[in-house]
């Protein structure tokens, strides 16, 4: 249960907005910049996303009609804000290099702490196209139903099983040419 002091009500009122804002963003900041980590691949752009995705949600906490669950509203302007900024900052270098920058990022991000086969699935998933790597990492890290998915991402059932199924077939692929 949601205490008080969070309600959306809270969120809402003037007099309490401050102290309920701060205890959203205390709340959902880790899972929030891990997912935003995911699409984005690297900590300062992870954190900027994060940054942006906070402000728009208290730009926007008035209008949220609350039709969905507030995580998922959260989950949503996150995924959009990351999908917004790697728009803005298309990269221009070439596939291979990218993947390379990935990896070295993954190597000497304060926040890896994973194995040799945690490092490797990164960069299998790093080689993915934008929308098979966001399908992939909310299905497999977030463990997120389709239906959920379908709901934040505004795509069928059908197109996020394709796709995911697709990731996993080019994350193998990845895999077994590394043998």
């Amino acid at each position: 249960m949601v205490p008080s002091k969070f309600s959306i009500d809270a969120l809402r009122n003037p007099e309490t907005r401050y102290q309920a804002f701060g205890e959203l963003v205390r709340r959902y900041s880790p899972q929030l910049y891990v997912q935003i980590r995911r699409i984005v691949q690297y900590h300062d752009d992870a954190d900027d996303v994060l940054q942006n995705t906070f402000l728009k949600a208290w730009q926007n906490i008035d209008n949220f009609r609350g039709d969905c669950m507030l995580t998922t509203w959260l989950y949503r302007i996150a995924l959009n804000e990351s999908l917004s900024y790697l728009e803005r900052n298309r990269r221009t270098e070439s596939l291979d290099v990218e993947e390379c920058a990935a990896a070295r990022s993954l190597e000497s991000d304060p926040y890896f702490d994973g194995d040799e086969t945690e490092r490797l699935l990164q960069e299998a998933i790093a080689t993915l196209p934008e929308k098979q790597r966001v399908v992939f990492n909310l299905k497999y890290f977030e463990e997120m139903k389709y239906e959920q998915m379908s709901e934040l991402l505004q795509t069928s059932v059908g197109a996020l099983k394709a796709s995911y199924h697709l990731a996993v077939k080019k994350i193998e692929l990845y895999f077994h040419h590394l043998d």
